[in-house]
């Protein structure tokens, strides 16, 4: 039945007309409780008589666990009864405490690696056959070496129906606690390393969600919407039930009504300045055939337990065609994107900028603040109320700049330092346009002043400008390049 349909059930029943709120099961990141490390490692607990304190499962239940995992991996039995065996191993952790899940991560991680002794000798083999006719068949060696017992664990895991579910969960658990111990890493990297695989976009359905998907799926849209949080039904009605609206979402055969990734589309008819029309449920809606331009205003990844592996480029690609498909009149393709890092970032960058003013500025916001020279501290504490200042306030001018510099400039390890900014640059957009009080929104003062950015996806520059952001260079619009300060 249709969410309406449903919502209304649901009010002849007697319930409450609010957004559902998400169950303990389905939370939108990890648990924050990160359960120490033991200071002993496995081999030292499996020897033992007694636990120490600060250990989770005792010497006995720790052998019995590790027995049933090398179990699954027998090389006798066959990839259905190591599944099976998988899955009664999965449905032991789920009811473990989570310093008990600590003790499975260790046995795993400590107990089936690959081979020292082999790999060594097939790395050796491989260096002395490089440039000879062996140097093929030494590769494949390698190779063979390289795949961990732990590797096969972790693939009887997904036999399974449920298997991928709980492979995605174990490493949303496990990615907290991996600063605190070391010895997680390598499953971790090869729980990643699965997952680029199976969850290649070759295998990705895309879909669209509107108001006659199941209501299970909007309840999820609900409670995964990382950006603008929906606030009622009539708010998520909005997004997906108007004519001008669209919302995309990839999904994954093993994880069936449970988006990876969702887009919310506005059609439009240019580029938008602020998020509140957008979301403004009483606004007039653009009729499809008229818009010219798709504004991509929230994309949320929903899987913790998928962090690193990467999909959003292809959904916007994917969205993008589907889009041109539908209507053909859609030229322009640009985001109104949140600026998350900006006011932490300026918070300890705002003195290295001061000596790029030029004296007239320097003067102007000087004779402002009260401190002439002005300071960091001083302009920070002015520009705080920045919902307060007019279109020709020096201040104003000042906080732009400082945007500008950090969206279009500033480089972290070679990628851009704000985290929506790395999203969209990676994929070949450019920096196109700032929007003063695009969000003021609490969150959106909090985090950015209230300001937004528009990046604009040009499909014949996408190439080039990953190119260039491979090099060092952002892609920015003139009217950023306009804002930046001299150079220091």
């Amino acid at each position: 039945m249709s969410a309406t349909e449903w919502f209304q059930a649901r009010l002849r029943m007697g319930e409450s007309s609010k957004v559902p709120v998400a169950s303990s099961g389905a939370t939108k990141g990890p648990a924050r409780h990160t359960p120490k490390p033991s200071a002993r490692t496995t081999a030292e607990r499996l020897q033992a008589t007694l636990r120490k304190a600060d250990e989770a499962l005792s010497p006995r239940t720790l052998r019995r666990v590790l027995a049933e995992l090398q179990a699954v991996i027998d090389p006798r039995v066959s990839e259905v009864e190591g599944g099976r065996r998988a899955h009664a191993i999965a449905q032991a952790y789920a009811g473990a405490s989570p310093e008990e899940r600590r003790d499975y991560w260790a046995l795993m991680s400590e107990h089936f690696a690959a081979d020292a002794g082999k790999l060594k000798s097939a790395r050796d083999q491989h260096q002395s056959a490089v440039g000879t006719p062996d140097e093929g068949q030494a590769e494949l060696r390698l190779r063979r070496a390289l795949v961990s017992p732990r590797m096969r664990l972790l693939q009887r895991f997904a036999v399974e129906p449920g298997g991928m579910r709980f492979l995605v969960d174990l490493r949303a658990d496990l990615l907290p606690c991996l600063k605190s111990d070391k010895r997680l890493l390598a499953l971790e990297a090869e729980l990643e390393h699965l997952f680029s695989t199976w969850f290649d976009v070759a295998f990705l359905e895309l879909r669209r969600i509107d108001w006659n998907s199941p209501a299970s799926l909007i309840e999820k849209l609900i409670r995964y919407e990382a950006v603008h949080d929906i606030k009622s039904w009539s708010d998520v009605k909005n997004r997906l039930d108007d004519s001008d609206r669209r919302c995309y979402g990839f999904f994954h055969p093993r994880l069936p009504n449970e988006p990876l990734i969702f887009v919310e589309v506005a059609l439009v008819d240019r580029i938008s300045e602020g998020i509140m029309p957008l979301l403004d449920e009483a606004a007039v809606p653009v009729q499809p055939a008229k818009a010219t331009t798709a504004i991509f205003y929230s994309i949320s990844n929903t899987q913790t337990g998928l962090r690193g592996v990467s999909f959003g480029d292809s959904l916007i690609k994917r969205v993008v065609e589907t889009l041109q498909d539908e209507l053909p009149r859609l030229k322009t393709f640009a985001t109104l994107s949140p600026i998350p890092g900006l006011r932490a970032w300026l918070a300890k960058n705002a003195g290295e900028l001061l000596p790029r003013l030029d004296e007239k500025r320097e003067a102007e916001l000087g004779r402002l603040v009260g401190s002439v020279p002005p300071t960091a501290e001083r302009l920070l504490a002015a520009v705080d109320a920045a919902a307060e200042l007019d279109a020709k306030s020096p201040l104003r001018q000042w906080l732009l700049q400082a945007t500008a510099e950090y969206l279009g400039r500033t480089l972290v390890d070679g990628t851009p330092a704000d985290p929506v900014a790395r999203f969209h640059l990676g994929n070949g957009a450019r920096v196109e346009r700032l929007n003063w009080a695009g969000d003021p929104s609490a969150k959106g003062l909090k985090q950015s002043y209230g300001l937004m950015v528009n990046y604009l996806y040009d499909l014949k520059r996408l190439d080039r400008h990953r190119t260039w952001l491979a090099e060092g260079k952002i892609a920015v619009s003139g009217d950023i390049e306009g804002l930046f300060l001299k150079k220091g």
